[in-house]
């Protein structure tokens, strides 16, 4: 009979200035992730704060924006990040050849991948499709978007931000398309974001704290601290 050995554990290494990087909750581990070109993506930080990208322990980034896309955003981003990046390419005030074109410099900043917004008309899906070799991911935001429509024209990942709704919507494309690769939006709290693993998400995008509620946290230690001192030398 053979031994089973007990599971190893997994060896850390961190520094004293590295120490306060921020932690995905750790219930995505959970997922299954999505392999893209051999690289296995379970948590995916929704932020564009460089600072923040660069002090996170997530898998990749999902760098979307409420402004048209500019390359020099994307080549920011793409440049001081060390994980994979998916760039957002517009879909909703921007469409057509810009988005084309930003997809263009998107992949040759080195993007793993681009986002589409809801909006997108399914001709500038098929456009992007056409010239670039990285996967287009496709946001769905409603259980009443054309999800068949977007995979037809091009969308090899989809990327459900449907709110509250987020749960449902990726268990009824799961139970359509059972194959289909999906990131989903996890939710405030650990069991929403199992929820919505159960439902069928193959990797989870996390909104981070911001860096004012990063740095409200840490004056209020270096508060505690003064008053500390201070007391002991009275």
């Amino acid at each position: 009979m053979t031994e089973q050995k007990a599971p190893l554990e997994i060896p850390e290494i961190m520094t004293d200035l590295r120490k306060d990087i921020i932690k995905v909750p750790p219930v995505i581990r959970q997922c299954s992730g999505i392999r893209i070109f051999g690289r296995r993506i379970k948590s995916i930080v929704y932020s564009t704060d460089i600072a923040i990208i660069r002090n996170i322990d997530a898998d990749a980034v999902i760098a979307v924006y409420p402004f048209t896309p500019h390359p020099t955003i994307t080549k920011s981003i793409t440049e001081a990040a060390d994980i994979p990046v998916f760039s957002g390419v517009g879909g909703g005030l921007t469409q057509g050849k810009r988005s084309v074109q930003m997809s263009i410099f998107a992949e040759s900043q080195g993007a793993i991948g681009v986002v589409v917004n809801a909006p997108t008309p399914k001709e500038t899906i098929q456009d992007i499709a056409d010239v670039v070799d990285i996967p287009v991911v496709g946001t769905i935001t409603s259980l009443f978007t054309d999800v068949e429509e977007r995979l037809q024209a091009g969308v090899s990942i989809l990327n459900v931000s449907g709110g509250k709704d987020t749960a449902n919507i990726v268990r009824k494309i799961r139970e359509d398309y059972p194959k289909i690769p999906i990131i989903a939006t996890g939710g405030p709290t650990e069991e929403a974001i199992l929820e919505t693993i159960q439902a069928g998400a193959n990797a989870i995008t996390y909104t981070p704290p911001s860096n004012g509620q990063l740095f409200s946290k840490k004056m209020d230690v270096y508060r505690d601290k003064e008053k500390q001192e201070a007391t002991s030398q009275d």
